[in-house]
């Protein structure tokens, strides 16, 4: 799923008569940017994974939530545009059911003169009925800016926020299939890897 595996260290109190260390991991939410995950440039969409299950020195985490930086979400709210949103429950393969919210943005058509792009309320109620059918059919929103030029044309349309509303129940198996799937293990580096300026 991601490129990097090991995203860093965490604290635990020593196991103590029968208060077991590895139970005070379990549930432990940890939040990690996506651009630490992948190795990107992404810094503005962040993960919280969610501790199942402690093996050794590792933990094995699943997702929790997801969701956008506070400063990203403010560096796209402007005057003089509308700012849409809306929100669906969406069932995955896997047995999740999650609650998706989408936010976009008007932006100005072509050639236009006018200062402000406001939309109607028809166009954010009918913007907001094809983000919803898109979200329940894809479960994934990405750029599509382009599906809603028909009605107003949007800018920044983002899944802003994924929240875990159901998850199946726990099973050892499908923990360890879902770690043991990808690339090999990476580890969390400090230094950047690019090339040297001169």
């Amino acid at each position: 799923m991601f490129n990097v595996r090991n995203i860093g260290k965490t604290l635990v109190t020593r196991t103590q008569g029968t208060k077991i260390s590895s139970d005070g991991l379990k549930g432990h939410i940890f939040e990690v940017s996506l651009a630490d995950l992948q190795n990107g440039e992404v810094v503005f969409r962040k993960f919280m994974l969610i501790t199942e299950d402690v093996q050794g020195k590792n933990c094995l985490t699943n997702f929790h939530c997801m969701d956008l930086t506070h400063d990203k979400m403010c560096s796209m709210v402007k005057k003089c545009q509308t700012m849409i949103e809306g929100h669906t429950d969406v069932k995955t393969t896997y047995g999740y059911l999650l609650c998706l919210f989408c936010t976009g943005f008007t932006k100005k058509r072509n050639n236009q003169i006018r200062k402000t792009s406001y939309a109607r309320h028809q166009q954010v109620l009918q913007i907001r009925k094809k983000m919803m059918k898109i979200m329940t059919q894809e479960a994934a929103l990405g750029k599509t800016e382009n599906v809603f030029q028909s009605i107003y044309p949007l800018h920044d349309a983002f899944v802003r926020k994924v929240k875990m509303l159901k998850k199946p129940k726990f099973e050892l198996g499908k923990l360890m299939e879902l770690h043991s799937e990808g690339s090999s293990s990476g580890k969390a580096t400090g230094d950047a890897a690019g090339a040297k300026v001169e």
